[in-house]
């Protein structure tokens, strides 16, 4: 039974302390004369309490309210302050719309009415793209693309998409199925890697800007391409075909670059060949030219005899470099020969100098066969002219 039902013989039992008057119930207690009552208790001013003859006022003291106002503006403003890491920036919204930017370090914000996200503009981040794709010649070929990128600006990468991350993988797919289906597949596989390379960084660039996602392509890594399965033992006989054409092309050009200096440095020796010797026939010419007017006029105050000097002199030059010598006498049917070479070569062997051979003695104090004195080879190593007749006799 509640204790303020009627037929409780007037013994109700009130949990606030509080007794009816005349037996009766006058309600529920009011709650500011609890609260007073509480607060007395904890020495803070109302009944039960050291204070609670200065607390007979009908409302809460306003030291109690001012107290609870303080410590609630001290909590508001100590939860104001946050801290932006070195590598990140924060973007703060004023009543949901944006207000500011600001970097590293201690910062403080009115709370419940400034936002702060943080956003790290520092260090790279990586994404890759991966896919079978259609190329040019409609082959299939299988794709890896791995993209690098930095966040340079937080306010566009937080609010100007709703997902910059996934959309910059979309982005990166999108370009590099353009770029690989306007591709042949040797080209591919083969020597066009930095090409697509370049061509799909280009592409991401110039869409990232567009949209205006806030994010910096670092570096696009084209990490390999290959057929499928079924052709790609072909495909590897291809590239190894290609590569040999390569090393071949570079032989033939480490060849020609070393053979092209040695060509131009003897085409440059004949052409100084022939320029020196246009120059000596032009000078010779010119002596000669000289030599003849000098002697035209000799020639003309005699002429036999500078006939005769001029045939002497022409004989002269002819037989100095002649070392077989023929001579004719006039009226005779015999011509000598004298041999000037083996003339001269058995005088300068005999003149040689040589080693003296001492001769060796035997049992009976004689020298022994087949040694001969030094006068001995000295006599026999002279020789003599020798005159052969023309008829050979």
């Amino acid at each position: 039974m509640a204790w303020n039902q009627p037929g409780n013989s007037g013994k109700d039992k009130d949990p606030w302390g509080n007794k009816p008057q005349g037996g009766r119930d006058q309600g529920p207690p009011d709650l500011d004369e609890a609260l007073r009552n509480i607060m007395g208790k904890l020495g803070l001013g109302g009944k039960g309490g050291q204070g609670g003859s200065s607390g007979s006022g009908a409302g809460i003291p306003k030291k109690v309210v001012g107290l609870v106002l303080g410590l609630v503006v001290i909590i508001w403003f100590i939860a104001g302050f946050y801290t932006v890491k070195e590598a990140e920036r924060g973007v703060v919204l004023r009543f949901g719309a944006y207000h500011a930017e600001v970097g590293s370090g201690l910062h403080w914000r009115p709370v419940f009415i400034d936002q702060v996200s943080n956003v790290d503009v520092n260090n790279v981040r990586s994404q890759q793209t991966a896919g079978f794709m259609l190329t040019e010649d409609e082959n299939v070929v299988r794709v890896e693309l791995a993209v690098q990128y930095r966040v340079t600006n937080a306010r566009a990468y937080l609010y100007n998409v709703e997902a910059p991350d996934s959309s910059l993988s979309q982005v990166t797919d999108s370009a590099l199925r353009y770029v690989i289906g306007h591709n042949t597949m040797d080209n591919i596989l083969t020597v066009g890697r930095e090409e697509i390379r370049q061509q799909t960084w280009e592409i991401i660039d110039r869409l990232t800007e567009r949209y205006g996602v806030g994010i910096q392509v670092i570096d696009v890594n084209f990490q390999g391409a290959r057929p499928p399965e079924e052709v790609r033992d072909a495909f590897d006989d291809a590239i190894r075909a290609q590569e040999d054409q390569e090393r071949f092309v570079r032989e033939a050009e480490a060849y020609a670059r070393e053979i092209e200096p040695t060509a131009r440095g003897r085409v440059r020796r004949l052409q100084q060949e022939a320029q020196a010797y246009k120059e000596q026939m032009a000078l010779r010419a010119l002596g000669e030219t000289a030599r003849f007017n000098e002697l035209l006029p000799q020639y003309q105050l005699a002429p036999e005899v500078t006939r005769q000097r001029i045939f002497l002199e022409t004989l002269e030059r002819i037989y100095a470099n002649n070392a077989k010598i023929f001579i004719d006498v006039e009226g005779g049917n015999q011509m000598m020969y004298l041999p000037l070479d083996k003339i001269l070569e058995q005088h300068n062997r005999a003149v040689r100098p040589q080693a003296p051979i001492l001769p060796t003695q035997g049992q009976n104090g004689q020298n022994t066969p087949g040694q001969a004195s030094s006068s001995s080879q000295q006599e026999t190593s002279r020789t003599s002219t020798r005159f052969t007749p023309r008829g050979g006799n």
